[in-house]
């Protein structure tokens, strides 16, 4: 085996990582022509695109190749799920330099392909360009099957608030790595390899969500896009939120609040979601809070009083990762 993307070549590259793919029904024709033929039963295509740069989303002496292809396929998917829809099919954009070891993108393929079938949907194709630093992109496409999209401008006065899935879990692991540490070990693979609740998405379109969004960058950021989509102003209570007891403890030992990671932190990708106060949720959602009136100033806020710390993640004045 060639030692290095270089040594290798483009479409020797090619063939290493399409080799390695799987498939789905619901693709006609996958990589190896101009484009690929995915099934739309619904008529509509859901679709969402996401980049990831080497140290600035991800850092090799932090995460495998293996862990940082589940996350870049597990953001884009779940922004597929936060519409109500079901992810289907993925296209992979991959810049490398011609001196990395064949094995780096092989294994950020096998984490793609492997994070794709968690959520039914499969990579169909894409593109491999030479440059000096990694980057990745990424185009999720999805079915509605007959629903109409759930999105973030829907929530109304009275609707409950609620979530599914990890919140704070892949900052407490931050932190947890920043300091130069590798556990607790649940908390550090929260941030290296997301578990986004694919299901819940659709799941809470039948359940009549009228706003919906994943929490990428943060809970209260995410829920300030559905209320200034909405127009409205929410309020979370932070006495419903968990916080786990080994949270807690990081918190202590790294001198943060943990409530600081689960109003703050991304890249869990929950979902969190607007419902009707008469709908019945499942065991697996937590209400946390409640939408309030119309107003001409939308924002979100905690306890009845604006949130004052971190608003969420910025790409423009976030730190470097």
């Amino acid at each position: 085996m060639k030692g290095t993307v270089g040594e290798l070549g483009e479409f020797g590259l090619i063939d290493r990582l399409t080799s390695r793919l799987t498939t789905t029904p619901a693709v006609r024709l996958g990589p190896g022509d101009d484009a690929a033929v995915v099934t739309a039963p619904d008529g509509r295509v859901v679709a969402s695109t996401d980049l990831l740069l080497e140290g600035r989303h991800f850092r090799r002496d932090w995460s495998t190749a293996y862990d940082v292809g589940r996350k870049s396929a597990a953001q884009n998917l779940a922004d597929i799920a936060a519409m109500g829809a079901v992810p289907t099919a993925l296209l992979l954009g991959l810049v490398v330099p011609a001196q990395l070891p064949v094995t780096w993108p092989t294994e950020l393929m096998d984490g793609i392909r492997d994070e794709c079938q968690v959520a039914g949907a499969a990579v169909v194709g894409g593109d491999v360009v030479r440059g000096d630093c990694i980057t990745i992109a990424i185009t999720a496409l999805g079915d509605l099957r007959g629903h109409e999209p759930v999105t973030r401008s829907g929530a109304h006065p009275g609707d409950v608030v609620a979530y599914t899935g990890w919140l704070g879990w892949s900052a407490a692991g931050l932190a947890v790595l920043s300091r130069g540490f590798r556990s607790p070990r649940a908390f550090v693979e929260a941030h290296r390899r997301p578990e986004p609740p694919y299901h819940a998405g659709p799941a809470a379109a039948g359940l009549g969500a009228t706003a919906m969004t994943d929490v990428s960058d943060g809970l209260v950021a995410d829920l300030g896009h559905i209320a200034h989509a909405s127009d409205v102003r929410i309020d979370l209570r932070s006495g419903l939120v968990d916080i786990p007891s080994q949270m807690n403890d990081i918190g202590q030992a790294v001198g943060i609040d943990p409530l600081h990671w689960v109003l703050s932190g991304g890249e869990d990708h929950a979902i969190v979601a607007t419902f009707p106060p008469d709908v019945k949720l499942p065991a697996r959602w937590k209400v946390i809070g409640e939408v309030r009136a119309h107003t001409a100033r939308p924002q979100v806020t905690v306890d009845g009083a604006p949130w004052t710390g971190e608003g969420g993640w910025d790409h423009f004045n976030g730190p470097e990762k």
